[in-house]
C-alpha cells in the first residue's frame, strides 16, 4: 500500500515538473517546431524548383538539337545561349560544347566570354574545371597576349594535376611559334622533370628541345 502511494506521488511530481518545464519553455518549443517546419518546407520547395529547372533545361536542350537537325541554327543558338546563362553545371556545359562542336558562333571573343561565364558562375569539380581552363587556353592561344595566356594557365601550372603537362606543352609550342626559344625551353624542361608521365609527353618535349638545339 505504501509503495502505491509512493509511486503515485512520484508520478504526480514527475508530471508536475514536466508541466512546469513546458510552461517555462513553451515559446522556445513552439519556435523550434516552427523553424523546423519552415526548414522542411523550404528544402522541399528548393528540391522541387531544382527538379523543375532540370526538366526545363533538358527539354530546351533537346529542342535546340531538333532545331539544329532541321537547319534552324540561329534558333538553336539562342536557346543554347540562354541555357548557358542559366548556370547549370550540366546543361550549361553541354550547350556550350555543342556550340563549339558545331561552330555556331564565329566571333572568337564571344566564345571567350562564354568560357569565362561558365568558369565564374558554375561549381565544377576540380578535374573538370581544370579541363575547361586548358580548353580555354588552347582556344585562345592565338587570340590573346603572352601575359593573358600565362594568367589563364596559372591554375594548371601552380599545382599537380592531369592538365599541367598539356599546359606546359601548349606554352612551349606557343613560344616556339613566337620565335622565343629560351622561354619555350623552360616549359619543355619542366615536362621532363615531371615523374610518372606518359612517354608521349617526354618524347614531344625532347623532340622540340632537339629542334631548338639544332637551329
Amino acid at each position: 500500500m505504501e509503495d502505491n502511494v509512493f509511486n503515485t506521488q512520484y508520478d504526480v511530481t514527475k508530471k508536475s515538473r514536466l508541466v512546469k518545464f513546458y510552461d517555462s519553455n513553451k515559446i522556445v518549443i513552439f519556435s523550434f517546431l516552427l523553424i523546423l517546419l519552415i526548414m522542411l518546407a523550404s528544402i522541399t520547395y528548393y528540391l522541387s524548383v531544382v527538379e523543375k529547372k532540370k526538366v526545363r533545361l533538358s527539354e530546351n536542350y533537346i529542342s535546340a538539337k531538333i532545331n539544329i537537325e532541321n537547319g534552324n541554327k540561329d534558333v538553336a543558338l539562342n536557346i543554347l545561349k540562354k541555357i548557358i546563362f542559366e548556370n547549370d553545371p550540366t546543361y550549361s556545359t553541354l550547350s556550350f560544347f555543342l556550340i563549339l562542336d558545331l561552330s555556331l558562333i564565329s566571333d572568337d571573343k564571344e566564345v571567350l566570354v562564354l568560357y569565362d561565364h561558365l568558369l565564374e558562375n558554375n561549381k565544377f569539380d576540380k578535374k573538370f574545371k581544370n579541363l575547361l581552363i586548358y580548353k580555354k587556353a588552347l582556344f585562345s592561344s592565338n587570340l590573346i597576349t603572352e601575359s593573358e595566356l600565362l594568367e589563364i594557365t596559372k591554375p594548371l601550372l601552380n599545382s599537380d594535376n592531369l592538365w599541367k603537362p598539356h599546359a606546359l606543352l601548349l606554352l612551349g609550342d606557343y613560344f616556339i611559334s613566337k620565335g622565343e626559344s629560351i622561354k619555350a625551353i623552360e616549359f619543355y624542361q619542366q615536362i621532363l622533370s615531371i615523374n610518372n608521365l606518359s612517354k608521349d609527353f617526354y618524347q614531344r618535349a625532347k623532340s622540340q628541345l632537339d629542334i631548338i638545339t639544332n637551329e
